[in-house]
């Protein structure tokens, strides 16, 4: 008895879907690539095949493509400029507002840091005073609102008093003076850390007050960490009458957050010490 032949199983050739179907497709295929490098949509172009395996196993309508095209090269675009302003803003760490314990500082206003965190000072123009003593996370602070401002838009840039007072002295000398005052002046946020923990000649206190008075007249948000209280400007900076100054501008649209519990660092050390006595092990932390 003879056996029916079969015919062996095959599996068909499927082409992927990016590939056009025809050649009007094709064409039509390329100019659009060629579109999207001329306009330097490089993302969107490196992107094309992908979205439109995505659209056409989705059943995508053409505007919903469109979108869905056009987002990746939105999404490139927003990080290649979140990195730009993050690396000009010079942070020392990248802290963030969420990486602040509250519960060792139990003293610190939590309602107030929440309204901050909101940015709205940022946008009206106002100015942030951290007070306290070293080690109690003012500048961790001033850095979490710098970082959440660049990531909302911002153009932000950090910098010590200090490292301010020495260059405005310099391009002073240089000529740049000018030059100087403006490049201060430009970040809509400017964070001043560490204020008062070197003396300040008379020059650096007059330097520091043309940043803090233009920043005003422009309407730009100074965040200033300091372990000098309110109180003791006049003395702290050697000038009086500068020191009342500065005051006036920091505090006409300003939020002052004491600060006033333990240090960060002499907790890192007890936990070190007692990691030490135990065998464990214990992750510091470098908060000022």
């Amino acid at each position: 008895m003879s056996e029916t032949p079969t015919t062996p199983h095959t599996t068909p050739h499927t082409t992927p879907h990016t590939t056009p179907r025809t050649q009007s497709q094709a064409e039509t295929y390329q100019r659009l690539r060629a579109h999207l490098a001329f306009l330097k949509l490089t993302d969107a172009a490196e992107a094309l095949p992908r979205v439109l395996d995505q659209a056409r196993a989705d059943k995508l309508s053409l505007l919903d493509g469109l979108e869905r095209l056009l987002a990746v090269e939105v999404t490139a675009t927003e990080e290649r400029k979140l990195t730009s302003r993050l690396r000009f803003a010079c942070l020392p760490a990248p802290w963030r507002l969420a990486d602040f314990d509250y519960t060792a500082q139990p003293g610190i206003d939590e309602s107030l840091l929440r309204e901050l965190s909101t940015l709205r000072f940022v946008d009206e123009g106002a100015n942030v005073l951290f007070i306290g003593p070293p080690g109690v996370g003012k500048t961790m602070l001033a850095v979490g609102l710098a970082r959440a401002s660049a990531e909302a838009g911002h153009r932000v840039y950090f910098t010590t008093a200090a490292d301010l007072a020495a260059r405005c002295r310099k391009a002073a000398i240089e000529g740049r003076w000018a030059t100087m005052m403006r490049f201060y002046a430009g970040p809509r946020l400017l964070v001043l850390d560490e204020l008062g923990y070197l003396p300040l000649a008379a020059d650096a206190a007059a330097a520091l007050f043309q940043v803090i008075n233009t920043r005003y007249a422009n309407g730009s948000s100074t965040v200033i960490t300091t372990n000098v209280g309110i109180g003791a400007w006049a003395t702290a900076f050697g000038d009086p009458i500068v020191a009342a100054a500065m005051l006036d501008r920091l505090l006409h649209h300003g939020v002052v957050v004491g600060i006033d519990g333990p240090s960060y660092r002499l907790r890192s050390h007890q936990a070190r010490a007692e990691a030490l006595r135990t065998g464990t092990e214990v992750k510091p932390r470098d908060i000022t």
